[in-house]
């Protein structure tokens, strides 16, 4: 499907990598400008490289209110009217049962997937406002809806971006502005390599016999959506390869 958002302006957190990296080339391709943003300026540069003056990168932390803010107020004025937000930055940390699962971990899945977005979205969301016009897409998880051993608090995280998201709808009635909150399933992107601290081999065990979702995936995911009629609000996404499904309730038994 050929979608057109041709003199567009959408902003991307985390588009170094996985769903972020994806969703940047697809807005280009559908003739956006990108704003760029990861902590890897290495992977920024090969972006705007294929995206030329199309392209403007930012290395910036989401967990950094101060750079946040900064950053949004000081974009050229050819990028400075968002249109669409995708608030991708994110991540899961560790496997462990609550009871012996890092703290530090915690704190930075809580950081960047819950503080990161609502910062990135309250710099960017009075322009939206002022012009009536603009999408929010934020990047949640089917673990937001389906617990599992050893997803407590990155669970809770994706669980805390629907609801907000729902919030942001609330909040937003009257304006003309969307908002979706994406829901994938099992992706094989860096995600897992991060989760286990850089162990490609077990990463790699998590999608043996499986074919994953993948970026390119998510991100016409978010293509359709953001291309919608004006008046057709996407609330949630939930995608998933047709491999993965609901698992039945777990009892322990005496």
């Amino acid at each position: 499907m050929a979608y057109d958002l041709g003199g567009k302006v959408a902003l991307v957190t985390g588009a170094t990598a996985g769903f972020g990296a994806a969703c940047a080339e697809a807005l280009l391709g559908a003739g956006a400008r990108v704003v760029a943003t990861g902590r890897r300026e290495d992977r920024l540069e090969a972006l705007a490289a294929k995206g030329g003056d199309r392209v403007h990168t930012v290395v910036l932390d989401v967990r950094d209110r101060g750079a946040v803010e900064a950053a949004i107020a000081g974009l050229p004025a050819r990028f400075a009217a968002i249109d669409v937000l995708v608030n991708n930055a994110g991540l899961a940390l560790g496997l462990e049962p609550a009871q012996r699962a890092s703290l530090d971990e915690w704190e930075t899945m809580i950081a960047t997937n819950c503080t990161g977005l609502v910062t990135v979205t309250r710099a960017v969301l009075p322009g939206m406002v002022e012009r009536n016009l603009g999408h929010v897409v934020n990047l949640g998880s089917v673990a937001g809806s389906y617990p599992y051993p050893g997803g407590n608090v990155y669970g809770a995280t994706k669980a805390f971006v629907r609801q907000f998201s729902l919030n942001l709808r609330a909040d937003l009635l009257g304006t003309a502005i969307r908002v979706t909150s994406i829901e994938p399933g099992m992706a094989e992107t860096e995600f897992s390599v991060v989760r286990f601290g850089g162990d490609a081999e077990r990463a790699k065990k998590v999608y043996e016999g499986v074919t994953p979702l993948s970026g390119a995936d998510v991100a016409d995911a978010i293509l359709w959506c953001v291309t919608r009629p004006a008046h057709v609000n996407v609330n949630a996404l939930e995608l998933m390869p047709v491999q993965q499904a609901f698992a039945p309730f777990s009892v322990s038994r005496r």
